[in-house]
């Protein structure tokens, strides 16, 4: 009943919100979608918002906050993020109901304890207010969320390198982006390195940093637009072929779906 879980909720431009905990209680990590939605995907957990002992919030973005007003007042649930994502929040169209009682504030590479969680946040580069990464222990195991970057800094790698399971950004295809219809200044906002990761760069990442602890890796918050979650995959199964890790066997590769919940993954 203890062992570790994880579901995405919901992974994408449109909204962000995990999931990750036990059969009892956990942490949300992110809250981008409906509050209703996300306490449908909780009760089909067997679980509500009494049983999330925090939201911890990547950056301030809407597709990650939308939500946390509502959850963080009206349910009681603490918010956890950094000081300056909290003045973002505050100032945020899209949190109509605004943090009092519920705001927490967090340091990067402070670690927190939440029962039998410890949370670490790290510094990602994108072009939020503030932004950060999670590093989720429990049990030995060690569960990383890096999502919204434009590159794998070194702080990023050290927790992808010790991470037995992994959310990874794959964001688009570079030939899709090229090829598609955004305009210029966005399409060089998305590769900048405050922008987003390709398909290609974590694949290299993956290949150039892959050892046996890694055995789960989430893609996430795949564009509608410029991916395709069987090119996501093809691409970064390509990268881990030449390294001769074979995918479904050395390492489980999971494309994580953009306004649907995924699998429930529950972890030895």
């Amino acid at each position: 009943m203890d062992r570790l879980r994880f579901q995405s909720l919901a992974s994408g431009s449109s909204g962000n919100c995990y999931y990750i905990g036990n059969a009892s209680y956990g942490i949300l990590i992110d809250a981008g979608i409906g509050v209703r939605t996300i306490r449908k995907c909780l009760r089909n957990l067997g679980l509500d918002f009494q049983n999330i002992w925090g939201v911890f919030v990547t950056h301030d973005h809407a597709d990650h906050i939308k939500a946390v007003g509502s959850i963080g007042e009206k349910y009681k649930v603490p918010i956890y993020a950094t000081r300056k994502t909290h003045e973002g929040i505050q100032r945020s169209y899209c949190v109509t109901e605004k943090l009092n009682g519920s705001k927490r504030f967090i340091e990067k590479y402070e670690t927190l304890q939440l029962g039998d969680f410890k949370i670490t946040a790290f510094p990602v580069s994108h072009d939020a207010t503030d932004n950060v990464g999670y590093t989720v222990e429990y049990k030995e195991k060690r569960f990383t969320f890096a999502t919204d970057l434009g590159y794998v800094s070194e702080d990023v790698a050290l927790h992808l390198r010790q991470a037995d399971f992994m959310v990874f950004e794959a964001n688009y295809d570079e030939l899709m982006l090229e090829q598609g219809s955004y305009p210029v200044y966005l399409k060089n906002r998305i590769k900048a390195d405050t922008g987003h990761l390709s398909n290609d760069q974590a694949g290299a990442f993956l290949a150039g940093n892959y050892n046996e602890r890694m055995k789960h890796v989430f893609l996430c918050h795949l564009s509608r637009e410029n991916n395709l979650p069987e090119v996501a995959f093809a691409t970064i199964e390509n990268y881990l072929v030449n390294i001769n890790v074979k995918v479904g066997q050395d390492m489980n590769l999971v494309t994580l779906n953009r306004f649907t919940p995924s699998d429930l993954y529950v972890f030895d």
